[in-house]
């Protein structure tokens, strides 16, 4: 799969705790202060050519940090020429260069890596992110990728970590 990504959106700012409000994350600062500020709440996936949404999750996303995360996929995905993914997320921190590192692993070992780049982030700001992946030409059977398949996401702002995550994929239907 190829990964390309739309423009970013901000889509409100919301008011946010005075305290932590404008605090930029710092490579000196822990990154569980940084990770107190930054929130997914929620995502979504669609067949990127119809625009129908074939996957939504917006809970559970308060364990992503604790633990493995599953996530139940219609198979059908599998079939799509291109995926559109949106993530809402929500930062009290300002960040100047927020991304996110993916690697996707197949039985525990790397299969694929993509890098998507937002760029700032407003303090005290709610965004939704875009990006587009573009499918393989040849995909594996599903019964080899459901449940051994791992998305090991870091989120960074620049080079300093924020929150990392892993989610294992089942694919349903």
């Amino acid at each position: 799969m190829e990964a390309k990504e739309c423009r970013p959106m901000v889509a409100e700012a919301k008011g946010s705790d005075r305290q932590n409000e404008g605090k930029k994350c710092e490579k000196d600062e822990k990154k569980d202060d940084c990770m107190t500020g930054f929130v997914v709440n929620w995502m979504n996936m669609r067949d990127a050519f119809t625009g129908r949404i074939l996957w939504e999750q917006s809970d559970d996303w308060e364990n992503m940090y604790d633990k493995e995360i599953e996530a139940h996929v219609p198979a059908e995905i599998l079939k799509c020429k291109a995926v559109s993914r949106e993530v809402n997320f929500s930062s009290r921190q300002e960040m100047h260069n927020f991304r996110l590192e993916q690697k996707i692993l197949l039985h525990g070992q790397p299969f694929e890596e993509w890098i998507f780049t937002f760029g700032f982030v407003m303090p005290g700001s709610t965004n939704t992110w875009q990006q587009v992946i573009e499918a393989a030409d040849e995909m594996l059977p599903v019964d080899v990728l459901s449940g051994n398949v791992v998305i090991d996401t870091r989120f960074l702002d620049g080079d300093t970590p924020i929150a990392n995550c892993r989610v294992r994929i089942f694919y349903d239907g």
